[in-house]
């Protein structure tokens, strides 16, 4: 491997474009190579962000040699075919959530890094900010006692496109692929799998679910209360509950920077961790630890985990009664 980690990047979206900028402030990595579907939109990414590279294909991508490691940013319903591709082609894989459409997916993706023997991880950025070192430090020393319950949200409200991805069954639409990932993956981090799951979902006019609400139960009797949305704002806010006292983590907590920690008999603890660049350069860094150190996952984002995590979003999914076309 050169002595710069080799980046290159599947889709040329928003996304895409934000973790171009994230490696911008990463000193051991480089942008070497950008696919997308066609020439044109390859060139303009190229030109954005000073790529050099430019593939009119994802299996070109794929395939260049120059290319250590795989940033994938297309829609949900893309990623197990681009996951499965550039593992085909012997490159590290960093996927962006949620990881699959479902957890069969997801498995299959799992099963093909573990049996090429490759890197492989889902783009969980918010797992990598220093906020968040700082809290699971703070949950294993017992700082707030027994965690008995989470309250945690991620809602805002966007314009009805039917066409749109937030939208579009076809693309794997809906709040909880999009942004319910979030809350359940902070749930998944504390608490680790439920036992029990209900919820309920208001959906829209094309059939995909725009707000929903979620209960999650574990064996020792802790709750997580979860919600999301696209259509409607909610206030961004991790709680996390303990015997003792809980931690607050401020709007955004998915982009963190400031919690504040209350301790029964204790003042406030107001905590802040700015961070660096845009974010995505963490998660960037994460990769090239792990491959640094010859590991094949995150210990901070276990493949384990990521399918657990889709497991419950399937569960979550089921009791509304929403499949997706590729799934029929």
């Amino acid at each position: 491997m050169a002595e710069k980690l080799r980046w290159g990047i599947i889709g040329t979206g928003n996304i895409a474009g934000q973790f171009a900028r994230g490696l911008e402030v990463v000193p051991d990595a480089e942008l070497v190579a950008v696919g997308s579907r066609t020439q044109e939109s390859a060139d303009a990414f190229g030109e954005k962000f000073n790529v050099p590279n430019r593939h009119p294909s994802y299996e070109a991508l794929a395939n260049d040699s120059q290319v250590d490691a795989v940033y994938i940013s297309t829609p949900h319903n893309l990623h197990y075919d681009n996951t499965l591709l550039c593992l085909d082609a012997g490159k590290a894989v960093l996927n962006e959530k949620p990881f699959a459409i479902n957890a069969r997916e997801t498995k299959a993706m799992i099963d093909k890094a573990r049996e090429k023997k490759l890197f492989l991880m889902e783009a969980m950025w918010t797992r990598f900010f220093p906020i968040m070192y700082r809290l699971r430090e703070l949950l294993a020393q017992g700082a707030i006692g027994e965690v008995r319950m989470v309250q945690i949200d991620f809602g805002f409200r966007t314009n009805f496109n039917p066409k749109g991805r937030l939208f579009d069954p076809e693309l794997g639409g809906g709040a909880l692929l999009d942004v319910g990932i979030y809350p359940n993956s902070l749930a998944s981090m504390i608490l680790g799998t439920p036992n029990r799951v209900t919820s309920m979902a208001t959906m829209g006019e094309t059939r995909v679910d725009e707000q929903s609400a979620m209960i999650l139960g574990y064996e020792g009797g802790q709750l997580s209360i979860l919600s999301c949305a696209v259509r409607t704002n909610t206030p961004h806010v991790a709680v996390i509950n303990g015997t003792d006292g809980r931690i607050t983590v401020h709007s955004s907590w998915w982009k963190p920077s400031k919690m504040t920690v209350e301790v029964r008999d204790k003042d406030a603890e107001v905590v802040e961790l700015p961070f660096t660049g845009n974010g995505y350069n963490y998660e960037a860094e994460e990769v090239a630890r792990c491959l640094a150190a010859g590991k094949l996952e995150s210990d901070v984002m276990p493949l384990n985990e990521t399918l657990s995590i889709m497991q419950t979003l399937d569960e979550i999914r089921a009791q509304w009664g929403l499949k997706y076309p590729m799934e029929a």
